[in-house]
């Protein structure tokens, strides 16, 4: 999702957070060869895409799928009371 190629690396974040959970992240970050800064980015980033994917991304079921199909191949017919209110609208809009 991030493309970071040679940008310079300028701006800072800062967490307070309780000696327990301190602990853990530096020791996550020991365990995969990380610093405890790539280990925090990092683990921020993937999270920080991952809460922008889902807010994005429509996920439809497979019966929802077809059913969304449906409506767009089949859709409904309009409603008389809709037809007169666009008519009434194009009249109000665009006089003449």
């Amino acid at each position: 999702m991030l493309q970071e190629h040679d940008h310079k690396k300028s701006a800072r974040l800062e967490a307070r957070t309780t000696p327990a959970i301190s602990e853990l992240v530096q020791r996550a970050a020991a365990l995969t060869g990380s610093s405890l800064s790539e280990f925090v980015v990092n683990a921020a980033r993937l999270a920080a895409e991952d809460a922008i994917r889902r807010h994005e991304v429509l996920e439809l079921s497979a019966r929802d799928q077809a059913r969304l199909v449906d409506a767009l191949l089949n859709p409904p017919p309009v409603a008389p009371a809709l037809l007169d209110a666009l008519q009434d609208h194009h009249h109000q809009v665009e006089p003449g």
